[in-house]
This record gives structure tokens, C-alpha cells and sequence, in this order.
């Protein structure tokens, strides 16, 4: 009875995690960006600091109009927000966020697992753009799916090296064999998993997706009221997903520097908090890449850079053991 109840206190704090996190994400990104861009609206909802700003955002979809258009494949419309988001969830269960097991279900090939289910939050996109009979909609989609693709590979790439490095495939094993001289040795297969996680997220500057200068809104096009704000939680939900698991697989997770481990569970918070803020910051910061470029960037770039990593992973390994 007792580990039934660990269970699902475990699950509960994992689900109460997955609204919470997004939210926060989202907020933070409002604010950041009006500090940056001189962009004072934001800082004024509500009275102190623009507190209102997130219930501001959430009212006003839920009072947009559901609208589904004439031509589009109705249950596959309406079925896309949320193969966009749930896979998300499923993720952050297996993600371990401190000592002695802290997470919502540890598996054997976690690894595995986190990197098949966040493609499968992509296949949303896809399948919004198919079925909103919309020709903006689709070409947004057919990017999307290129852009997976290309960067789905080095993404893996990255990720390979450190179940190399560590000789597992469960998140928490590798977090049992992490060393902090990790950091340095795998900081180039860290880059290109960060850098490929923002374009799977279609993120800036790897939004080509929905670039609204070219395609109006991509894939989510013809999406009103919650349908649409459901997508910009998948997205905010997806740079929680990735920042955690790029703190758990390249900055040790729970482990504190200098062997200061006794704040736990807020370890990975911090960093993955820092990571976030990373993320809004290149949104501020860099233009949007041209299609070619983006593809350029993943084919003779982050590949390349992804096998150098498993070259110098396997070289160490055979010369240390």
C-alpha cells in the first residue's frame, strides 16, 4: 500500500509540476522580453510588476470563439493541441530531479524513452498543418518536418555520448556516474544538444516553422481561443522539458558544485531556470535563420560536431579503463 501511495504522491508532484513550470516560463518570458525591448505593457497588468499578466492572457483565450474551418479534417484538428502537449508530461515523469530516486517513474532506458517521446510532441505541428486546409497551415507543417529530421539526429548524437560516457541508458545511472570533469569533456556534445533541442521546439532563432512574415502563423494558423493556447503550452512546456534533461545529461542535475549536493532537487531548478532564461534571451537576441541556413547548420555543422563527441567519448573510455 505504502509504495502504491509513493507512487502516486510522485506522479501528482510531476503533474502539478507540468501547469506550474509552463506558466512560469511563459510569465518569465513576458517580462524578460519587456525589459530588453524597452516594452513597458507587460510591466503594468495588475499593479506590481504586471502580476495580471498571465491571467490577462489566459481569460482572453478562453473567451476567443472555438472555430474549426470548413475544410479541415475536424478530428485531426482538433486532436493536434494535444498530441503537442501530452508527450511533455510523459517526459517530465521520467526526468529525475534529486537524490534517492526523485522522479515520477524510473526506467531502465529512460533515455530512450525521453528522446522518443519528445519527437512524437512534434508530430503535433505536423498535424496541424495537414489538417487545417489551410496552404499557409500546411507549408508550415512540411518545415516543421523537415526541420525534425535534420536536427533530430544530432540531438540523438549528443545524447549517445553521455549513455557512452556513463555505460547506461537510465537517467538516474547516469547522474550516479556523473563527474563534474564531465562538464569540459562533454561540452561539445552539451552545445549541440542544446542547439538542436531549440530547433525540435521551432524556437528562435528556429522558428522557420511560423515565421509570421512569410506564413502568417505557420501550422497553428487557423487555431483560436484554447486549441491555440494549448500549442504555446506545449512550447513553454518544451523548454522546461529540455532544459531539465539537459541539466540531468551534461550539468550533473542534483549535483552542486564542489560537492555541495545538499540542496538537492534545487540544483536542477536552478539550472534548468538558467537554461530558460538562456532560451528567451537568444528569442531577443538573434534573427531568424533563412531555410537554407537552417539546414546547413544541422547537416555540416552539428552532425560533424555530434561524432567528434562520440569519437573523443569512445577514446577516453578506452584509454581510462
Amino acid at each position: 500500500m505504502s509504495d502504491a501511495l509513493d507512487i502516486v504522491v510522485r506522479l501528482l508532484a510531476v503533474f502539478v509540476a507540468f501547469l506550474v513550470l509552463p506558466l512560469v516560463v511563459g510569465q518569465t518570458e513576458h517580462k524578460v522580453m519587456a525589459h530588453m525591448q524597452g516594452r513597458l505593457g507587460p510591466m503594468y497588468a495588475g499593479g506590481f510588476h504586471g502580476w495580471a499578466q498571465l491571467v490577462a492572457d489566459g481569460v482572453k483565450f478562453a473567451q476567443k470563439e472555438d472555430i474549426v474551418p470548413a475544410g479541415a479534417d475536424r478530428r485531426v484538428f482538433q486532436l493536434a493541441p494535444a498530441v503537442g502537449l501530452l508527450p511533455y508530461l510523459l517526459v517530465l515523469a521520467a526526468i529525475p530531479i534529486g537524490p534517492r530516486n526523485a522522479v515520477g517513474q524510473s526506467l531502465d532506458a529512460g533515455l530512450f524513452f525521453v528522446l522518443a517521446v519528445m519527437g512524437v510532441g512534434v508530430l503535433g505541428s505536423i498535424m496541424a498543418g495537414w489538417a487545417s486546409a489551410n496552404k499557409f497551415s500546411l507549408l508550415g507543417g512540411l518545415r516543421t518536418a523537415a526541420q525534425l529530421l535534420a536536427y533530430e539526429l544530432p540531438m540523438l548524437l549528443a545524447a549517445a555520448s553521455v549513455a557512452m560516457a556513463a555505460g547506461t541508458l537510465s537517467l538516474p545511472g547516469i547522474l550516479d556516474s556523473f563527474h563534474w570533469w564531465w562538464v569540459p569533456w562533454q561540452l561539445i556534445g552539451a552545445v549541440v544538444f542544446f542547439v538542436a533541442g531549440l530547433a525540435e521546439l521551432q524556437r528562435p532563432p528556429f522558428d522557420m516553422p511560423v515565421a509570421d512574415s512569410e506564413i502568417i502563423f505557420g501550422a497553428y494558423t487557423e487555431y483560436t481561443g484554447l486549441r491555440f493556447a494549448l500549442f504555446l503550452l506545449a512550447e513553454y512546456a518544451g523548454i522546461v522539458v529540455l532544459c531539465a534533461l539537459t541539466s540531468v545529461l551534461f550539468l550533473g542535475g542534483w549535483h552542486g558544485p564542489f560537492g555541495a549536493d545538499g540542496l538537492g532537487w534545487l540544483w536542477t531548478l536552478l539550472k534548468t531556470a538558467v537554461l530558460a532564461f538562456l532560451i528567451i534571451w537568444l528569442r531577443v537576441t538573434y534573427p531568424r535563420l533563412r531555410e537554407d541556413q537552417l539546414q546547413k547548420l544541422a547537416w555540416t555543422v552539428l552532425i560533424p560536431l555530434a561524432l567528434v563527441q562520440i569519437a573523443l567519448t569512445g577514446v577516453v573510455k578506452v584509454v581510462t579503463s
